[in-house]
């Protein structure tokens, strides 16, 4: 029919392109091969069937009963009780939503639209007809781009169903962790070519994620960081301002760059990352001795620079959680000109990236990071504040540690920090570039229990990787075995393997 060939001719031309690229031959199929489809449905909403029928059951298909009583001249007409089926509807989504028929600021502006995200098992009853229907009405193809995603699965990779009872209602999870938080744990798990394991553990994972975010922004607000339209950020002077600039930056291009290539999983992820395990956890923690300080330059810097890198982070978060963002967008106490929907993309490519600013801070938080892996692992009381040594460290490493030894006092509970070239006795080790970390421990744990633990703990993991081992070498279980059993081994093999190097390097730590 012309309505389909114009949509297959759409696809064909790459107007719109279908993505995984193995789809499109499903949509070709589907539109070269249409079959007869009854369209009535006996419902109490829809589009009602534009046909009139006369005492004689002939029908009159026309717009209006004007129209159907001219067709049929001086008879009684009866209109049709049934609707047309929901795809009818739902074919007119793309524009109908915005204001059409009437020619609305917003249909010139958002249709057609850039990217239609949808299942498999849709692809003809909704996307071929939103195509047909929006070059038939519009001119124009609805969408450049429509995203096929895989099955949704629940959290053990299950098929879900109602007689195995493993159906996740999505207004549960919304009611109990809230919409932003169901929408980044789908598209955390929309990898192409992989099926989606969805669950509640899952969800609140990411609830907890927009917590963060909260408390991060509530941080913001507190110590006075207020956006200022004259900052700068390619001006920032202090260490760990260049650092964060040149980190937000670059996760804008990553964010980006993932998007555009239809990478979702990916891009959700690099912007959870950047928040949670760089800004929160790292940044703002960095600066709180500047906030607190006595140098109002500093102190100055450092709020503009947090308020900034908080819009960037609210703009690039704000396509997977809308709500939240919008909120805090709101929220902060900058005058905004716009909703943050309206906003524009984050383009930072133009930001320079010092080098040395972002040596010196991985520096930092490598020296941080390991400390706090030799308290854990040593089973060090978390009260207990102890000694940091570096042995064999050169002048960059003498500065740094001077520049930043309020931070990693207070970061990683220490009592001193001192140079030296011989390394106490009874010291957990690492090396960090050029140096030897040393932390004494010999006061503050039995060196002997301890190593005799580790190698109990060690000698456990191995005997569980062997067992995962003889399990999944045997090909009768691997041909027997649920899906969802197997990869459940494998998860544990991985874990069980993860431990086991942690308890090795521990060992190694004890000298």
């Amino acid at each position: 029919t012309p309505l389909a060939e114009r949509a297959i001719a759409a696809v064909e031309r790459g107007r719109t392109r279908i993505r995984p690229e193995q789809w499109e031959n499903v949509y070709f199929n589907w539109m070269r091969n249409i079959q007869p489809w009854c369209i009535s449905r006996q419902l109490w909403w829809g589009h009602q069937i534009p046909v009139w029928y006369d005492a004689e059951g002939k029908g009159y298909c026309a717009e209006t009963e004007e129209e159907a009583r001219a067709q049929a001249g001086d008879v009684s007409l009866t209109r049709d009780p049934d609707v047309l089926d929901t795809w009818f509807s739902s074919a007119l989504w793309p524009f109908s939503t915005l204001g059409w028929p009437d020619d609305t600021p917003e249909l010139k502006r958002y249709y057609p639209t850039s990217v239609l995200i949808t299942g498999f098992d849709i692809i003809f009853f909704w996307v071929a007809r939103m195509m047909m229907m929006g070059l038939h009405f519009m001119k124009n193809v609805p969408f450049r781009t429509v995203f096929i995603h895989t099955r949704v699965l629940d959290e053990k990779g299950v098929k879900m169903s109602k007689t195995k009872g493993n159906v996740v209602d999505p207004l549960d999870l919304i009611g109990e962790y809230g919409a932003d938080a169901l929408r980044f744990t789908l598209a955390l798990a929309a990898g192409q070519g992989r099926d989606m394991r969805i669950g509640p553990s899952r969800v609140e994972v990411n609830r907890n994620f927009a917590t963060k975010l909260w408390n991060a922004a509530r941080f913001c607000e507190m110590n006075g960081c207020e956006t200022r339209a004259s900052f700068d950020p390619a001006a920032a002077t202090h260490t760990v301002n260049k650092w964060i600039v040149a980190e937000t930056a670059r996760t804008a291009s990553e964010v980006t760059r993932y998007l555009e290539a239809l990478r979702f999983n990916e891009a959700a992820g690099a912007i959870y990352h950047f928040v949670w395990d760089v800004f929160c956890d790292w940044y703002l923690e960095f600066i709180k001795p500047l906030l607190n300080g006595t140098d109002e330059g500093a102190k100055a810097e450092a709020r503009m620079t947090a308020a900034w890198a908080r819009d960037q982070i609210l703009a690039l978060l704000h396509p997977f959680m809308p709500f939240i963002t919008e909120e805090l967008w709101a929220r902060t106490t900058a005058k905004r000109d716009t909703l943050l929907i309206e906003g524009k993309w984050p383009q930072l490519s133009h930001l320079p990236r010092d080098e040395s600013a972002a040596a010196e801070m991985r520096w930092v938080i490598d020296l941080i990071s390991g400390i706090r892996s030799v308290r854990a692992e040593m089973n060090v009381p978390a009260a207990a504040k102890v000694a940091l040594v570096l042995k064999g460290g050169n002048a960059d490493s003498a500065a740094r540690l001077e520049r930043h030894r309020d931070q990693i006092m207070t970061l990683a509970r220490l009592a001193s920090v001192d140079m030296a070239e011989v390394i106490p006795p009874g010291s957990a080790q690492f090396v960090l570039n050029e140096a030897t970390v040393a932390i004494p421990l010999g006061d503050v744990i039995d060196f002997a229990k301890e190593r005799a633990r580790l190698e109990k703990d060690l000698a456990k993991a191995q005997t569980e990787i062997g067992k995962i081992d003889a399990k999944l070498g045997n090909a009768d279980f691997l041909a027997r075995a649920p899906e969802d059993v197997v990869d459940e081994q494998r998860e544990r093999r991985a874990e069980a393997e993860a431990l086991a190097i942690r308890l090795t390097e521990a060992l190694s730590r004890l000298g």
